[in-house]
């Protein structure tokens, strides 16, 4: 199956506590189904000492499940489906059911 969100695609949130918001996918993770996305599903974690880190409680961002997420359309950033098509020259790309725009990536 293609990849409908890849790393670096603008998202929006469907579900949750963080509904509504957008942000950068950071990491994707196929094989269970989840992203991680830059400033969105914040957790605080406690953080042992290292030789480079600090102890302390940390926030980072947690991964959150693809059927809760959406890429945003490029020309509004409202949530839209993706769809494929072949272009003339061979290439195979991702498009913005909404408006039609090609997304980047």
């Amino acid at each position: 199956m293609a990849a409908k969100i890849k790393k670096g695609d603008r998202v929006v949130v469907l579900a949750g506590r963080d509904k509504g918001r957008s942000g950068d996918v950071v990491q994707v993770q196929p094989k269970d189904g989840r992203a991680v996305v830059r400033g969105i599903n914040m957790v605080k974690r406690h953080q042992k000492q290292t030789g480079k880190q600090e102890s302390g409680i940390i926030a980072k961002e947690a991964s959150i499940d693809l059927s809760n997420l959406a890429v945003a359309d490029p020309k509004d950033g409202k949530p839209t489906r993706v769809g494929f098509k072949m272009l003339d020259d061979g290439r195979k790309v991702r498009f913005a059911k909404r408006s039609g725009d090609l997304i980047d990536g």
